[in-house]
């Protein structure tokens, strides 16, 4: 299998090679991207650049970690992936070990509003409004 796998790649190389024509009238940069290459029968040939032309997204660093739970007030948000109730058990059992074992922990359930590809700028609110200590954003399923 591994083989195989190895000796089509193989073959994808050769035939990117031959199909990309004579390296020496290779054009860089926008040149490229204006015409396309054109083969010794005529047809055009058009290259495309899979890297990624836009900036990276700003980077924020990590919020320092907690150096205690004791006191805490820890929002779990589910961001509903599978539906409003697939598996929303496992936070309610995570809110249940939670008052078992360190009390002190309040502990709130929340879903997000919308779907999991949604922003909910209200439980943003709400999350910045009670002062919230910490957020675990997931799924439980």
């Amino acid at each position: 299998m591994k083989r195989k796998l190895l000796s089509r790649g193989f073959l994808l190389i050769i035939a990117a090679c031959v199909l990309s024509g004579d390296p020496s009238t290779a054009k860089t940069g926008k040149e490229a991207g204006k015409k396309a290459a054109s083969t010794d029968d005529g047809a055009l040939i058009t290259v495309m650049n899979p890297a990624i032309a836009g900036k990276m997204s700003e980077r924020f660093p990590l919020t320092p970690r907690l150096d205690s739970l004791e006191g805490k007030t820890i929002y779990l948000i589910d961001i509903q992936w599978g539906g409003p109730e697939a598996a929303y058990s496992v936070y309610e059992e995570m809110k249940a070990w939670f008052a078992k074992n360190i009390p002190s922990v309040k502990i709130v359930l929340r879903r997000t509003t919308d779907n999991m590809f949604a922003d909910d700028p209200g439980l943003r609110k709400e999350l910045i409004e009670k002062k919230a200590d910490a957020a675990l954003v997931g799924i439980a399923g």
